[in-house]
């Protein structure tokens, strides 16, 4: 076993095994990493708890706190995701809104179909729109959105997602099955930053 020690320049220098205990040092570094490291910032927080007398109240009733302390995902459903998205609409009564009315009752129907086979398979909606197969905590920043590809000289037939800004860009098409194939190929066939 090899262990390198960084400064703070990035200068990495190896450890001379002297013939110790390695499986020690190893605890110790674990132990340092996981628990020591984090019992100082924990500690402050729970002093600060104690300061207006909340702490024992949670200790007291942990369940009416868990829901404030502790984030529960919420299970995906076709309507929480499409309440999720804010659509970039057209202007209403023109002709890209016509196309624009088509394709996003192609993405509500589609919803529905992906519910059918569960919440996990929403999440992978999610995670090709967003990046995150859950809603955070905190919500996303920005907003989940849909967006048109209206550009008929450079056609697309794919759904594109740009996930730093958390936008599902969608092609006009003109039946549900080209939607609906279209887009399980675009989720299918995506990296997903490394989540199996």
């Amino acid at each position: 076993m090899v262990i390198k020690f960084s400064d703070d320049k990035g200068k990495y220098e190896e450890a001379i095994d002297l013939g110790g205990p390695r499986d020690r040092l190893v605890e110790d570094l674990l132990m340092f990493q996981v628990v020591n490291r984090v019992r100082g910032p924990f500690e402050r927080f729970r002093d600060g708890l104690k300061t207006l007398g909340v702490l024992a109240k949670v200790q007291k009733h942990p369940e009416a706190f868990r829901s404030v302390l502790c984030h529960q995902p919420n299970q995906l459903t076709a309507d929480t995701m499409d309440d999720l998205f804010e659509i970039q609409w057209s202007e209403n009564g023109s002709n890209k809104r016509a196309n624009e009315n088509r394709v996003i009752a192609f993405w509500r129907d589609y919803l529905q179909d992906v519910e059918e086979e569960g919440s996990q398979r929403l999440g992978a909606v999610l995670a090709f729109a967003t990046g995150s197969d859950q809603v955070p905590p905190i919500g996303f920043h920005p907003p989940p959105s849909i967006a048109f590809h209206h550009d008929t000289e450079t056609p697309q037939r794919f759904p594109v997602a740009n996930t730093c800004i958390n936008c599902l860009r969608l092609p006009l098409y003109s039946t549900y099955g080209a939607f609906k194939s279209n887009m399980e190929f675009a989720i299918n066939n995506t990296q997903g930053f490394g989540k199996e």
